[in-house]
């Protein structure tokens, strides 16, 4: 599921590329050795420009880090990558979990990626969401302050905090559609797979109407400010309605050794 690494102006580094690697469930490796060579890319691209102060009408157009898409298919992370490439879509099969665990075991234990086809995933993400009068309810039990933890308390550790009088960086493209289509239909799936309390539906202090003239008395709150960039919000979205843009700088969680 790679996508093309480099475009003018840019490229595609770490986790925003996909390099994940599922069965270690680990891609910091692969996002760091990434980013090494795209630096070393770039680098290597402005290295005999000349500078702006040595020309008098500057380069501006944008670079292609082309030398970047090589880097990678001849690196380590790419040989480790096609190894396990089959892994997660090979749970798309008749047998479910138990066919996808003895494929995976076999190619990445055995085979080790040597097989001469690649599989594919049947859909995208969020059109494998199913609704949820096709789910049963779970009941999760109460964090016991051990094991598992309040998520606002888990998201107060990350070390979050936007400016509050930011732009939003979560911006739905029809303000009406997750109280139109996602509550009643998939039971509000934001407010639960946002693992940071991002998204929430709350009481309506008055009903009120809809552009299709139904009446709601839900409505749907982001708090931006909460935000850990994981993204999923733009990848599960069942109506593919929120889109994730770019927040201000020096925001975003803060990790830190302890």
């Amino acid at each position: 599921s790679i996508p093309t690494l480099t475009f003018p102006g840019g490229a595609l580094i770490g986790c925003s590329a996909g390099f994940l690697n599922v069965p270690k469930i680990k891609g910091t490796h692969t996002a760091m050795k990434s980013g090494m060579l795209a630096a070393e890319a770039a680098y290597a691209a402005l290295k005999d420009e000349p500078s702006v102060a040595e020309s008098e009408e500057p380069n501006v157009s944008p670079l292609h880090l082309t030398a970047y898409q090589t880097a990678f298919e001849e690196s380590w992370i790419y040989k480790e990558l096609h190894e396990i490439r089959n892994v997660r879509p090979s749970f798309h099969n008749p047998l479910g979990m138990w066919g996808g665990l003895a494929y995976s075991g076999l190619e990445t234990l055995l085979l080790r990626g040597r097989m001469p086809w690649t599989l594919q995933h049947k859909v995208r993400d969020h059109e494998s969401l199913l609704p949820a009068s096709e789910c049963p309810p779970i009941e999760y039990p109460k964090p016991d302050g051990k094991l598992s933890f309040e998520l606002l308390d888990n998201v107060a550790r990350t070390g979050t905090n936007h400016n509050h009088a930011q732009p939003p960086h979560l911006r739905p493209r029809d303000p009406e559609v997750q109280v139109k289509v996602n509550l009643p239909k998939y039971g509000g799936p934001e407010a639960k797979f946002c693992p940071a309390g991002v998204y929430e539906y709350v009481d309506a202090e008055t009903p009120y109407t809809l552009s299709d003239g139904t009446q709601a008395d839900k409505k749907f709150q982001i708090n931006f400010q909460n935000c850990i960039h994981c993204k999923t919000c733009d990848i599960k979205d069942p109506s593919q309605n929120i889109d994730w843009t770019t927040p201000e700088g020096s925001g975003g969680p803060m990790y830190v050794l302890t």
